[in-house]
């Protein structure tokens, strides 16, 4: 410090007379002002780089989701469909990650709602064909990360809501029917309803809140699963008699293991939601995000106990799922007490809805609908009911919560239905009965050799 202070004084010529020492105050004033100024672009530029470093980890773990997706209906379902699961849940995420770069990002995010104001806006096709999208500014997002990692992690949300509904409908629906409406439902109607409150449309502006996507991803996948098992129908055998068979799956530890890679992938799903690496704000997102799994296997565990008088695994498994969506709704803006008791009713409810369901004989393998739809609806709700935030009403909620209803449901019931009268949906019953996997893939998921 002493020498970098004389070097000074030599340079202002303070020593040699040259110079006033008024003028050697201004010089020393502006270098001061100079060091402050790039401190400051430095710490900036540090606050980017770590936010959009948490930005991009966040984006891997939502990404591991699809592998626990697999898990989970692969798990679930019969050991003769096992390929076919694991093929569906495979192509989902290159069709929704390409057709969201396609269409998808400047659909959901237009900049200006240029068609209907706030309803419908389109920025273009394609991505990063303009360089003043600034990819790898500071300045886009507010230095919170770059318009690529944006671009990624709003892709793998995309995709989540077209695997959800490839576990509903598994086991008898064609794969060339179920890729046209993953083509549809995510490059289009995904998009589309979540510009009205993440591209900042109607229901932003009305204070609508879902933090991560209780409704904008999992009720609006949740919806189509509906639409998917009603126009499809149930498996063969699946409702006998005013019985419900039970079809047991391949793989119970394939589906924990399933269950377990979505746990973790909810840390990047919810935590990433915070939109930056703020201590505060994603540590607390986390705590409240894994209490509400944990309420919600307990209760999962405890309806199906009294209900059917064993201790149902799967129920436990669907019961941390329900919790897990049930609390992304707000799961920065409850209390603990409230994520706590989010979880637990979303753990009573999935196993009600699971029932309801059968009563009803809408067959779906991994209890989709019951854990996305149902409880993402409950979680939405919940924030009108819980948040500290005096903006969040229930009744904002209760519009938002019926506004994707009439939209979702509707679209993919109208895509499977126009696909069921002209391509088909459904498998034959040769097809069904055999299993997919020998007649559609060639192999099997399992195979036993005995000499």
């Amino acid at each position: 410090m002493k020498t970098l202070f004389t070097g000074l004084i030599a340079d202002s010529g303070i020593i040699s007379g040259t110079k006033s020492p008024a003028l050697f105050s201004d010089v020393l004033l502006l270098d001061v002002a100079t060091t402050a100024a790039e401190a400051a672009d430095a710490a900036a530029s540090a606050l980017f780089t770590a936010n959009n470093v948490w930005m991009m980890l966040a984006t891997a773990l939502v990404f591991i989701m699809h592998l626990g997706f697999a898990g989970v209906e692969a798990g679930f379902g019969q050991a003769k469909n096992t390929v076919n699961i694991l093929f569906k849940n495979t192509i989902t995420p290159i069709i929704g990650i390409v057709t969201y770069c396609f269409l998808g990002f400047n659909l959901m995010y237009p900049g200006e709602f240029n068609i209907i104001d706030g309803v419908f806006g389109f920025a273009g096709f394609g991505i990063g064909f303009d360089p003043a999208t600034g990819g790898a500014s500071i300045d886009y997002a507010s230095g919170g990360y770059t318009y690529w990692t944006d671009f990624l992690f709003q892709g793998m949300f995309a995709a989540t809501a077209a695997t959800i509904v490839s576990g509903a409908i598994a086991e008898r629906v064609k794969l060339s029917a179920y890729m046209i409406f993953t083509l549809i439902y995510v490059g289009v109607v995904y998009p589309f309803l979540g510009s009205w409150k993440w591209g900042f449309g109607w229901l932003d502006a009305m204070n609508f809140y879902d933090f991560a996507g209780s409704t904008l991803v999992h009720s609006v996948g949740g919806w189509g699963a509906l639409a998917g098992i009603i126009v499809i129908g149930p498996r063969l055998g699946k409702y006998e008699s005013g019985k419900v068979i039970d079809k047991p799956g391949s793989s119970v530890p394939l589906a924990v293991i399933g269950v377990f890679l979505l746990w973790l992938g909810w840390f990047g799903f919810n935590g990433g939601s915070v939109l930056s690496a703020d201590p505060d704000a994603v540590s607390y997102v986390l705590v409240t995000t894994s209490l509400a799994a944990c309420t919600g296997g307990l209760f999962g565990f405890l309806t199906s106990y009294i209900t059917f008088k064993r201790m149902d695994l799967g129920m436990v498994l669907n019961g941390i799922l329900a919790g897990l969506v049930g609390i992304t709704a707000g799961a920065d803006s409850v209390s603990i007490n409230s994520a706590l008791f989010i979880g637990a009713v979303s753990g009573i409810l999935v196993v009600l809805s699971a029932i309801t369901l059968d009563k009803l004989k809408l067959d779906d393998v991994v209890g989709a609908v019951s854990v996305h739809l149902t409880c993402g609806i409950w979680g939405t709700l919940a924030v009108g009911i819980f948040s500290a935030n005096p903006d969040h009403t229930f009744w904002t909620q209760v519009i938002g919560v019926l506004s994707y209803a009439v939209v979702a449901f509707p679209c993919a019931f109208l895509i499977f239905f126009i696909l069921k009268k002209t391509i088909g949906v459904r498998v034959s019953e040769e097809h069904e009965i055999d299993g997919l996997d020998s007649h559609e893939h060639g192999i099997r998921g399992y195979t036993i050799v005995v000499e």
